[in-house]
């Protein structure tokens, strides 16, 4: 990564990130201020870049060889000169830099730091109006970007933050944005036909075109709106005036539907992305199912009539349907803009207010509104809006007519049902709009998180006109901002959060986790769902044996007998004594206990970098807490031996020195330590080691290390204990527990994370014989470990492992995705090493292949922008540089080609570099 002076110019930098648009709105923005008083003779000039003069172009459309093009052209400069031209006389003009263009603007920083901080190049500088300035910058902003609309918003945003744009500067803005691009595209045509074979042409021509071709989609009030509203306005200036109007009507609104929303019990819904309603934010996986749990709740709840809320981000919408592409992603249009109103197919809906009909539809694609009304409203002079209707039955369209009267409280429609309805629940879809924007018979019902401030303000709330008791809602979930605040003040500062920008969760489900947004994030990172989020079958375990006994070991349950029965046929024979706790730290301080109590002694032996849990003794065997910031150091009995690490550690794997040499060597260091401890004639405990270390760095222990060392060990009268907290269950792909592909027996194995799948769980596998020293009349009890629901739990996630065969696709998947890792290597030195077992895979970063010097700040960069991007990763090592891959087990091939693909992407990045 180059140093905190690189500069350089924005056509180089990658990504073109939000904040860094921005500050390229923002230094235009000041530049224009600073400019606003000066003058001079050389910028009053004639000039074809200055937009004023625009109309050239139409001389030269001929050169326009595309028909469809060139008609595009000519529409566009036509209302450049119609409306554009005459408005831009009365507005404030200025000598302004007039060519923003990527390889004129100059950028300091890289990754997330980047920002935009000057400008070269002055030489079309003209005095023209100032909103030309920002015009021209808009229209080479948005070239080559997925979501171009995004883009301008970000650097209107900056640039009214330095200089404010006035209403009328934002009316002609659009169109500027787009005259410009046309003036480049027939500039870029004259000159193709004089030279033909000028190559640098067609490299400023095709992106200019594709932009053009894109915009053709983006109604131009649609663009105006979402300017409007990167300034802080009100998105659709008419909405206020409408709002208000609403509010204070006089006359009361006819209800909907019978009985009267206004006054009669109603079920208010929680559909949100979190919703705790018996599933019902679930994707549509069967409509009729979907239909079978709301009416049942409304039955119960002893209602006629069910609310589904206005603003509401829901994860019904979180699918291929409702997908658009951003710059990181897809991003889902989860942001319900109506008011629900459920009832039964064929319910009597009524217009609330006088209107006629504006138009009407037929929409019959699936998960669409099926028949659909419109109505138009022009309650007062200056306040006109809409109503939209929809999932109505098909009847409801016969011998309608545009303009057709309603009054208040007349029958306008029934309900529709499947699969009439665009295959919905029998329901009313109700929604107030200030502008069409040219739609007939149906208009967006659901918006993206990020365009929620716009289309709030083109759809305002519904429940203006229906009228529920504003005390059936529920209060409001706290915001994110509120969230992180809270947590600020009553949780401790040293309880870490991952990223940049924190993420506000909000449901999990398989391999994906959700914010509140309905923003999918496929998770790579968390070990802890082994089988997946909230995997159904476990979720069921655990709510039927919650509901009937929940309690500890000192009775007599079944449930734990069939369990750690289980579970122990899944070791050795010599392992066949099972300790249930309630996490995987208590587990690993039991095993830290049963080794103590079997040896009688205390010194044992950890690995480098090691972590093994939280708790105060095992903070003491955990170097990478110890000897790290707030530590204390190792205690005198705690003993470190060198991580085995043949990439970076003491001894590496080279052409001349194979990983067996390596353990060799490691093992001979070991074995020196353990005879240090056993002169000091204090006796000797044992060695503790993941089989596996993760937090070290995701390192795989080379070739006869641990059958040595163990050999070592026991040969001193010590115990092995394996931590396999983070790589049991089948993880590594080719066993159920890491240290088997060693050939390895240890005599005791901490168990946790994974083992109930989310659920707080821990246990400890040991031989009888060690389970006799621990039996010395001291009691062991844990209040939670082994309750009747833990073994549930944990029984039936050992059912999902098997019966999905989760291990085999472990390594099947693990395999696939190390492949593409190692094959990207060649392209990116960066990638220093790829390692690994089945879902355990670490990927160490380095700045040189031959210095091995860790790219810390780069793997701190790409786990963000990963998660930016909508993908889950973390990293660890020493020099936290080494990027940890460890997700849900039932990741996919889909899965692995998208994080192949966005990892490049991302490596790519000026912050990867």
């Amino acid at each position: 990564m180059a140093g905190a002076g690189w500069e350089t110019m924005l056509v180089n930098v990658k990504p073109h990130a939000p904040a860094l648009l921005q500050s390229l709105g923002r230094m235009l923005g000041e530049v224009d201020t600073a400019l606003a008083s000066f003058d001079h003779l050389a910028v009053h000039r004639r000039l074809k870049w200055d937009l004023t003069q625009a109309g050239w172009a139409q001389e030269h459309l001929d050169t326009v060889g595309n028909p469809k093009r060139r008609s595009m052209v000519q529409s566009i400069l036509n209302v450049f000169s119609n409306e554009t031209s005459p408005a831009l006389r009365q507005l404030p003009h200025s000598v302004t830099h007039n060519d923003a263009n990527d390889f004129n603007v100059l950028v300091h920083g890289v990754g997330y730091d980047a920002r935009v901080t000057g400008l070269i190049d002055f030489g079309d500088a003209v005095c023209t109006p100032t909103i030309c300035n920002l015009a021209i910058a808009l229209a080479y902003a948005m070239l080559g970007k997925r979501d171009p609309l995004a883009a301008a918003a970000h650097v209107t945003t900056g640039y009214h933050a330095a200089h404010a744009l006035s209403a009328e500067e934002l009316i002609v803005l659009w169109s500027l944005v787009r005259t410009r691009l046309c003036v480049s595209v027939v500039n870029s045509a004259i000159r193709k036909s004089e030279d033909p074979h000028d190559p640098y042409i067609s490299i400023s021509e095709t992106p200019a075109w594709e932009l053009l071709d894109h915009l053709e989609s983006v109604h131009p009030r649609l663009a105006h709106y979402t300017l409007r509203d990167a300034c802080g306005l009100p998105a659709v200036a008419a909405t206020p005036a409408v709002e208000s109007w609403l509010r204070n009507v006089s006359v009361p609104f006819a209800s909907l539907v019978t009985p009267s929303l206004h006054d009669a019990p109603a079920l208010v819904f929680d559909l949100s992305i979190g919703s705790l309603d018996l599933g019902l934010a679930d994707e549509l996986t069967t409509t009729r199912a979907f239909t079978d749990a709301l009416f049942a709740n409304m039955s119960k709840a002893i209602v006629a009539t069910g609310i589904g809320r206005y603003d509401e981000p829901r994860l019904i919408y979180a699918n291929d349907d409702f997908a658009t592409m951003t710059e990181d992603g897809i991003e889902y249009r989860t942001v319900h803009l109506g008011l629900d109103v459920f009832q039964p197919a064929g319910s009597q809906i009524f217009a609330p207010l006088d209107g006629e009909v504006h138009s009407f539809a037929d929409n019959t694609a699936r998960l669409d509104y099926g028949p659909c009304i419109v109505l138009k409203h022009e309650p007062t002079a200056g306040v006109v809006f809409y109503t939209l209707y929809g999932h109505l039955s098909r009847s409801s369209l016969a011998d309608l007519h545009v303009g057709q009267r309603f009054t208040a409280g007349s029958p306008l429609a029934t309900m529709g049902d499947y699969p009439i309805n665009g295959d919905w629940p029998p329901h009313l879809h109700f929604q107030i709009i200030t502008d069409l924007l040219g739609f007939s018979g149906t208009f967006p019902g659901v918006a993206r998180p990020s365009d929620r401030n716009l289309w709030r303000s083109l759809s305002p709330d519904a429940n203006l006109i229906a009228r529920v008791p504003a005390d059936r809602f529920p209060q409001p979930e706290p915001t994110t901002q509120q969230v992180g605040t809270g947590r600020a003040l009553h949780m401790g500062h040293n309880l870490s959060i991952s990223y940049r920008e924190p993420i506000h969760m909000a449901r999990g489900r398989a391999q994906y986790l959700f914010d509140t947004d309905g923003r999918k994030y496929l998770d790579v990172y968390n070990n802890v769902p082994h089988v997946g989020h909230n995997h159904p079958y476990i979720v069921r375990a655990a709510q039927r044996q919650l509901a009937v006994l929940n309690t500890n070991t000192r009775y007599l349950q079944s449930q734990s007998t069939r369990y750690t029965t289980r579970l122990a046929s899944m070791f050795p024979p010599d392992l066949s004594v099972v300790y249930m706790t309630a996490s995987g730290s208590e587990a690993t301080e039991l095993a830290l206990r049963l080794a103590r109590a079997h040896s009688r002694s205390r010194d044992l032996i950890v690995s480098d970098g090691a972590y093994h849990g939280h708790t105060t003794s095992l903070i003491d065997i955990s170097p990478y807490k110890a000897e790290g910031p707030g530590g204390l150091g190792l205690p005198d009995w705690v003993h470190k031996a060198d991580v085995p690490d043949i990439y970076r550690g003491k001894y590496r794997a080279t052409s001349v020195q194979s990983d067996a040499d390596c353990a060799s060597l490691y093992t001979r260091d070991l074995k020196a330590l353990i005879d240090a401890i056993v002169a000091r004639c204090r006796g000797f405990c044992g060695y503790i080691i993941e089989s596996i270390p993760s937090v070290a760095g995701q390192i795989v222990l080379p070739t006869g290390y641990l059958a040595a060392a163990y050999a070592h060990v026991r040969a001193a009268g010590g115990v092995c204990i394996a931590d396999e907290v983070q790589t049991g269950f089948g993880r590594i792909g080719t066993h159920l527990w890491a240290f088997e592909q060693y050939g390895v027996i240890p005599d005791i194995v901490a168990l946790g994370k994974p083992i109930g799948n989310g659920y707080p769980m821990g246990a400890v596998i040991t031989s009888p014989a060690i389970a006799a020293s621990f039996d010395n009349g001291m009691e062991f009890f844990s209040t939670f470990g082994g309750s009747t629901v833990a073994c549930a739990v944990g029984d039936a996630m050992l059912d999902v492992l098997q019966h999905e065969h989760l291990m085999e696709h472990a390594r099947v998947i693990g395999d696939s995705l190390l492949t593409k890792l190692r094959d990207m290597q060649a392209t990116f030195p960066i990638l220093g090493d790829v390692r690994g077992l089945g879902m355990m895979l670490g990927v160490e970063l380095v700045l040189d292949q031959s210095t091995r010097a860790p790219a810390t700040m780069q793997a701190s960069y790409i786990c963000n922008r990963m998660k930016d991007t909508g993908i889950l990763i973390g990293s660890d090592g020493p020099f936290h540089n080494v990027l940890k891959i460890r997700g849900p087990l039932c990741l996919t091939a889909t899965d692995v080609d998208a994080f192949i693909a966005t990892l490049a992407t991302v490596l790519n990045e000026d912050g990867a570099r």
